[in-house]
């Protein structure tokens, strides 16, 4: 009986993209089941066989036919089956529930009396999300499930939902001629802004030496922002570039971690709209750069980019030295009520503005009273909404978003 079932199952339907966050994805093979309940009805009836030991076979098989063709967890139009094989009861931890395994609706139900374990959940038919398989204390990526993005934290699988579109952009193009990252800079800070070293890397365009006048980013958390396993933003300015779709712009990245002891991270400090940080880099890390190459020192021409606590950053940037920054990137913004007010009660500053949230346990809420507030103040505003949470996966796959708001040919 249980042959039968597994010949059915080679047949036709849609499923939870499998991809890597890097390289494109291949073509996915297909199956016969064309609705979560019918695969939950093959895993019960080969469950529930009396003879245990075809049970048991069967649901090995099924099980490793679809491991094989990655299709575990499996996905068909808004429906999601997470699956798990072991002896434990697992639980499943993402972006989906605030990462928090003790949600209600979150603990795995187990098939019959074997050792796999099902739990079938509803998202967006464009969603991709991060999560961890938990069990007991123990937090795992899914042993079943090849698809990996990292984090500031380390690895975390993820699922993608069958409209979801991979970003091409973050994957280096045939024939890019590439751009330079500089080594670890390190500027002192003046004691009446922050009194201790800051180090950075610089990126310049693959043709830098044949332009002059190029617009600048500075980017926090810029180490992250760089990774190619995280932002992937040299890959895309790299592409972006070479393809002609923006100009030629230079790129500071901003570490906030201590250069001599890097466990220790300055951004909780920094970010939280600290006028000592804004200062350093308007009036100290700013002269450096325009000193060094071959900027255009011109407001209008340079840009702040940054994620959550990042964002809020950005936003205090523009609000307290519009003098310098007039381009400001937002990717999932931490913001405070004060920030809010201070756009709401300010004067319209000659600002342009590009803002992304995720809509699964982000930063939705408050990005969209700014949003309104923006839109209401009459500012130039690009507004962005994907069905992701607080993840590198969400900010890398809108790297481009900004960079051709700001900078597009």
């Amino acid at each position: 009986m249980f042959t039968t079932l597994l010949l059915m199952a080679l047949m036709t339907a849609t499923s939870c993209q499998k991809n890597d966050p890097a390289p494109e994805p291949e073509p996915q093979p297909k199956f016969h089941f064309s609705t979560i309940a019918e695969l939950t009805h093959t895993l019960d009836s080969l469950a529930f066989l009396q003879d245990g030991t075809q049970s048991e076979a069967g649901l090995n098989r099924l099980w490793d036919t679809l491991k094989a063709q990655k299709r575990i967890p499996f996905c068909v139009n808004d429906s999601v089956l997470f699956l798990y094989k072991g002896s434990s009861r697992p639980a499943w931890a993402g972006d989906f529930n605030g990462w928090n395994p003790e949600s209600p609706g979150w603990k795995g139900e187990q098939i019959g009396q074997s050792n796999y374990w099902k739990l079938s959940k509803q998202f967006p038919t464009d969603a991709r999300l991060d999560y961890k398989v938990v069990i007991g204390t123990n937090w795992i990526n899914d042993p079943a499930n090849p698809n990996i993005q990292y984090s500031g934290f380390g690895p975390n699988s993820f699922f993608a939902m069958p409209e979801w579109v991979f970003p091409e952009e973050t994957r280096l193009w045939e024939g890019v001629v590439r751009g330079s990252l500089s080594e670890k800079k390190v500027i002192h800070s003046q004691t009446q802004n922050l009194g201790y070293d800051v180090a950075y890397k610089v990126y310049l365009p693959y043709n830098y030496q044949d332009v002059n006048n190029l617009a600048v980013v500075y980017v926090t958390d810029g180490q992250e922002y760089s990774d190619d396993r995280l932002g992937a933003m040299v890959i895309v300015l790299d592409n972006l570039i070479f393809a002609n779709k923006i100009e030629p712009i230079l790129v500071v990245f901003i570490d906030p971690r201590d250069p001599s002891s890097p466990a220790i991270n300055r951004r909780m400090s920094e970010y939280t709209a600290n006028p000592r940080f804004a200062n350093f880099v308007a009036d100290e890390l700013v002269p450096v750069i325009d000193s060094d190459y071959k900027t255009e020192s011109l407001a209008e021409r340079r840009a702040i980019l940054g994620t959550s606590l990042g964002g809020w950053n950005s936003a205090f940037f523009g609000i307290r030295r519009p003098d310098r920054f007039r381009l400001i990137g937002i990717h999932s913004p931490a913001f405070d009520n004060a920030i809010l007010s201070q756009y709401e009660q300010s004067e319209t500053l000659p600002l342009k503005i590009f803002m992304s949230t995720g809509t699964i346990f982000d930063t939705q809420e408050r990005a969209r009273a700014m949003r309104d507030i923006l839109t209401a103040k009459g500012y130039p505003l690009s507004f962005v909404e994907v069905n992701q949470g607080h993840s590198w996966g969400n900010w890398r796959e809108l790297m481009d978003e900004p960079l051709l708001f700001f900078f597009k040919k």
